[in-house]
């Protein structure tokens, strides 16, 4: 198998991320918050010691700021339902996942203001639309900060630093660059940050969270036993306990921890630089078959690792499932949910096929991708 589909989810995984989790689940036991026995404190030592790794990551400095969550779309739905009310007022891009999409056309029937930035291929973040987009009851800009369908990275410092002007937060979702792009929340007018551990953070699946950055008035998502404040029927008022009910995954948060740990230590830089070269190894190979069209900034060094591209008019699904059959390269194809951007880009009926490498991926297994790649091109033509 040749595994070119990181940018849904990452493998292999560090040895280090699965010792972990073999670690917290044959030797840690416990159920973190819940009792003052030792198997229960050592989680509870474990999972804080995940909030601190994260914020040596993304540059903040307060652990009860992170929340766990199962993934990023949790993380995103946290913080869009936790804040809007009716007759507030949102503005997003038209390049979002439907983890951010569908949430805003829920909150659109609740009666909140969605405003969608337009954009073009090429040019995908009109700011003239955006400054003239805010109202006196904008309360949240939100935005991917790297499309999942071509890499397509957003001018995320200038979109927080113009939400602030008009007084409005600012909620980043880092689904694709969380552990492969520097995200310094010290630099950055980002207000909540929501991330998944299975991705760039090198985690197991069921992971992710969100930072918040300041005392940001949060409702929960979900309610019910924190191990904190157990003899009154309210939930707690303060942070991480208020927006975390339920036994947490602990066992995948150890896991969590060794990923960011293990890029710690590697280096963002080094991890971009490397999955980047391998992206601009595809990008020049493919332009070269004939029939393939690419989406997207020739300019790869400025895309988070993703490659997107069609052949012909084939169906991009077809064109997945027969890298799968001939060679083993395992790709994503269709629409990514993402159909605002696939509508930008006029593949909503097409999709596309979208290869996305990790440091991982040896150049051996890049050659073969364009092999085959250029196999089918021939046999269509």
């Amino acid at each position: 198998m040749i595994y070119l589909d990181n940018a849904a989810t990452t493998w292999p995984k560090p040895q280090q991320v699965v010792a972990a989790i073999e670690e917290a689940l044959v030797h840690k036991g416990g159920n973190a918050g819940r009792g003052g026995n030792g198997a229960a404190m050592q989680m509870a030592r474990l999972i804080y010691q995940t909030r601190e790794d994260l914020c040596v990551l993304f540059g903040t400095n307060n652990p009860t700021r992170v929340v766990f969550t199962q993934n990023a779309t949790h993380a995103l739905n946290q913080a869009l339902f936790g804040l809007l009310q009716p007759g507030d007022h949102v503005i997003t891009s038209s390049l979002e996942h439907n983890a951010v999409a569908r949430p805003l056309w829920v909150l659109k029937q609740r009666e909140v203001e969605v405003s969608e930035i337009p954009g073009v291929s090429g040019e995908e973040f009109d700011f003239k639309a955006y400054n003239k987009a805010f109202r006196p009851n904008t309360k949240l800009v939100v935005t991917l900060h790297a499309s999942n369908v071509t890499g397509t990275l957003l001018p995320v410092k200038e979109i927080g630093q113009i939400a602030h002007e008009h007084g409005a937060y600012y909620l980043l979702d880092a689904a694709q660059t969380a552990g492969v792009f520097p995200i310094d929340l010290g630099c950055l007018s980002v207000d909540l940050l929501a991330f998944p551990g299975h991705k760039g953070l090198l985690g197991p699946q069921g992971t992710g969270g969100l930072i918040i950055k300041s005392a940001i008035p949060l409702e929960p998502l979900i309610y019910g036993g924190t191990g904190s404040l157990s003899e009154e029927d309210r939930q707690p008022d303060f942070l991480p306990d208020a927006l975390e009910s339920g036994t947490l995954n602990g066992a995948g948060i150890a896991g969590l921890g060794a990923g960011v740990r293990y890029i710690l230590g590697e280096g963002v830089d080094k991890i971009r630089v490397r999955e980047q070269a391998l992206c601009r190894k595809l990008w020049e190979g493919l332009r070269e078959i004939p029939g393939v069209k690419l989406y997207g900034s020739e300019m790869v060094e400025r895309r988070s690792p993703i490659v997107a591209f069609n052949l012909g008019d084939m169906d991009s699904i077809e064109v997945g499932f027969i890298l799968e059959q001939k060679a083993g390269v395992i790709a994503r194809a269709g629409l990514h949910c993402a159909p605002h951007a696939h509508r930008m880009l006029g593949t909503l009926e097409q999709g596309v096929v979208r290869f996305s490498p990790s440091h991982f991926t040896s150049e051996e297994e890049i050659e073969t991708a364009l092999h085959v790649v250029r196999r089918v091109a021939e046999e269509m033509g």
